[in-house]
């Protein structure tokens, strides 16, 4: 065997970690309690005192006529604006995450236990604002923004950060433009079936949280990279994983399909699952390969 390849470098993290340094930390949904099981809880998406003050100061300076743009973010994430009058607006504390798609919203609630705020980070559904209030719990309203059970939205609504089992905080559709449907209620059971991004459906607990509405930043891999410095900087902000440099250009020592008189594989890549890791590369262990041709229809039996 040659040299150690680069999947099997990749396996030990090293210089293939995640570049972590600027992220703004985890976007979760609030830890679930007692407001959230029986009431609701209200939050507010925050401002900042800076932009105030800056927002504040221009109003005297310059009067009320003047136009601010509300694309601060970008117009990727400008999902939002903050009006400090009737011709005034800022955009504000709906952030953007180094290495993530979607927007985030500072939150803060009142601790329920504690004299104090607690900010929590959501992914920020399309449509919030900052100073927008964000009811949380069995009783809160169906609007935009708002965290429900899944047992208490009617069928067809539109959500996002998706509990996959009671009080995991969020883990399915959380990509920006991402969204999951509610099919249907089995309230016997207490269970509900679920739709996903990729077009699967699922059965989860009708007490499973989510967000209503579809997560901010849609549309983003629409626009083509067309360069490579665009693509640079994208994974500078993700992991070590670009450019990435074919198999077949390899060297023999470095790759079990380099080398040759001209670039080919020159064996199956389909491989068995128990291969050692150097030579582990290619359809591991594919169940079937190439085109699919025709059209295959699945009758799913809707509960």
């Amino acid at each position: 065997m040659g040299r150690v390849i680069r999947g099997q470098r990749k396996g030990a993290g090293s210089v293939f970690k995640a570049h972590v340094k600027h992220r703004k930390g985890a976007a979760k949904l609030r830890h679930i309690d007692f407001a959230e099981r029986h009431g609701y809880i209200k939050g507010i998406v925050k401002v900042s005192a800076l932009t105030i003050a800056f927002a504040v100061k221009i109003c005297f300076l310059q009067g009320p006529k003047l136009r601010l743009p509300c694309n601060l973010l970008g117009s990727l994430f400008c999902v939002t604006s903050i009006c400090f009058g009737p011709d005034l607006c800022l955009s504000q504390d709906i952030i953007h995450d180094p290495g993530r798609g979607a927007p985030l919203a500072k939150v803060a609630f009142r601790d329920p236990y504690r004299f104090k705020k607690r900010t929590e980070l959501f992914i920020a559904a399309e449509g919030i604002h900052t100073g927008q209030f964000i009811y949380c719990g069995k009783k809160a309203q169906l609007n935009i923004g708002n965290v429900l059970p899944v047992g208490t939205m009617p069928e067809g609504t539109i959500i996002c950060c998706l509990e996959e089992k009671p009080g995991d905080r969020g883990k399915l559709a959380r990509a920006s433009g991402n969204y999951a449907t509610v099919i249907s209620h089995n309230p016997e059971t207490k269970k509900s079936r679920v739709k996903l991004p990729s077009g699967s459906k699922k059965v989860i607990a009708s007490a499973n949280r989510a967000v209503v509405g579809v997560v901010a930043g849609g549309g983003r891999i629409d626009k083509p990279i067309l360069k490579a410095g665009r693509a640079y900087h994208k994974y500078k902000a993700k992991r070590n994983s670009w450019p990435r440099v074919r198999g077949v250009a390899m060297n023999p020592v470095e790759h079990p399909f380099g080398g040759g008189n001209h670039q080919h594989i020159g064996k199956p890549s389909t491989i068995r699952r128990d291969a050692p890791a150097g030579r582990k590369v290619g359809l591991i262990a594919a169940r079937r390969t190439g085109r699919l041709r025709g059209t295959k229809t699945v009758t799913e039996k809707e509960n």
